[in-house]
């Protein structure tokens, strides 16, 4: 039990030698000798274990590390792996010089869990640039800061160009807002070309050709759209509602007004029709074709060759022309300021040139 007692400490004190000897700091410096004024790194490193506490020595900005050696700036660099259980830390210092000198970097004290350890020492040499003093005059010496006299003339065209600059801005944006705020007189038209009854209807029986409804086995369908082809257009060629009246209606209100050899044709057509689309007729190919001709025969036949109509501009009322002409004088206003603004500019932007 006695010597238990005494190995035990004795254990102890051994390992936490070892652990402490395991603790290292050192620093090291990029550039021995440097040119006056130039920067140069200097590192310090801690070798420690993960999760020991480290204090690096720290500096302000600017603040001298020994008289002639300047700290610009210090920044702490990302921790790296050592071995199992360690670490390695490290700081950078940036060091400058401005007097030519070999100077002594003492030894730099980082704290480890409280215990301080010390770096070892360092030197810096600051090299001064050679200057040859027998040719002075070769070297102008620093010129003093001078105060021109302010001369009211030199300035006061620019001065009053400005001002009026400014003046004619400012009326051309109230113009311009006059001018967004109105409500235009006239609006722009499109001219629309109008087609004539018997175009239009043309060129749906063009579309029922195109569609083969007369060699198709659905007849319904290639009447229903030929007899509403011909309602449309004798309702637009001659006024009455065709598309609301009976065949026999229709028969005879264009008997009145048409010969009877057309009108029979047609006859026959809206017959065939009425009885395909109502008793289930079956009608045979040549003579959907004849009635497709009767068709076209009775427009041609009826057609009346007249120009388009086009739409017209409105007439203007003697207020509106008088806001139009407005508009007008605006528009012509705003752009001739906006040239005189330019043309005042690009004199002051030349008189200020000359002057500075």
């Amino acid at each position: 039990m006695k010597r238990q007692r005494i190995v035990i400490p004795i254990l102890l004190c051994a390992i936490a030698a070892i652990c402490n000897a395991q603790v290292t700091v050192e620093s090291r410096i990029d550039a021995v000798q440097m040119w006056i004024g130039e920067q140069t790194q200097m590192v310090v490193t801690a070798t420690v274990g993960e999760n020991d506490r480290v204090e690096f020595p720290s500096f302000e900005p600017q603040q001298m590390m020994v008289p002639g050696v300047e700290v610009l700036r210090q920044q702490d660099s990302d921790s790296s792996a050592v071995t199992s259980g360690m670490m390695k830390r490290c700081r950078h210092y940036t060091l400058t010089s401005f007097d030519g000198n070999l100077y002594y970097l003492p030894p730099l004290t980082v704290k480890v869990n409280g215990k301080p350890y010390k770096t070892q020492k360092l030197a810096l040499k600051v090299v001064e640039i050679e200057v040859d003093t027998t040719q002075m005059n070769k070297f102008c010496p620093p010129k003093d800061v001078q105060e021109n006299p302010f001369l009211w003339a030199d300035w006061e065209l620019p001065f009053w160009l400005s001002l009026a600059m400014l003046f004619l801005a400012l009326i051309t944006a109230y113009l311009y807002w006059r001018l967004r705020t109105g409500k235009p007189v006239i609006v722009k038209m499109t001219m629309v070309k109008r087609l004539l009854p018997h175009q239009k209807a043309m060129k749906a029986i063009e579309t029922i050709k195109e569609d083969h409804l007369t060699s198709s086995e659905n007849s319904k369908e290639y009447y229903t759209r030929l007899t509403e082809t011909l309602r449309k257009y004798i309702y637009e060629r001659y006024g009455f509602n065709a598309m609301e009246m009976t065949s026999g209606e229709i028969i005879q209100r264009l008997t009145e007004a048409e010969d009877s050899q057309g009108v029979e044709e047609l006859r026959e057509l809206f017959t065939t029709a009425d009885l395909v689309k109502f008793a289930k007729y079956s009608t045979l190919i040549n003579e959907n074709d004849r009635n497709l001709i009767s068709a076209i025969d009775f427009i041609n036949a009826t057609k009346l060759e007249t120009l388009p109509q086009k739409e017209e501009k409105p007439q203007l009322s003697a207020e509106e022309q008088k806001d139009l002409k407005e508009r007008k004088a605006l528009k012509w206003t705003i752009c001739i300021l906006v040239v005189s603004i330019a043309s005042l500019l690009t004199a002051i932007c030349y008189l200020l040139n000359q002057n500075l």
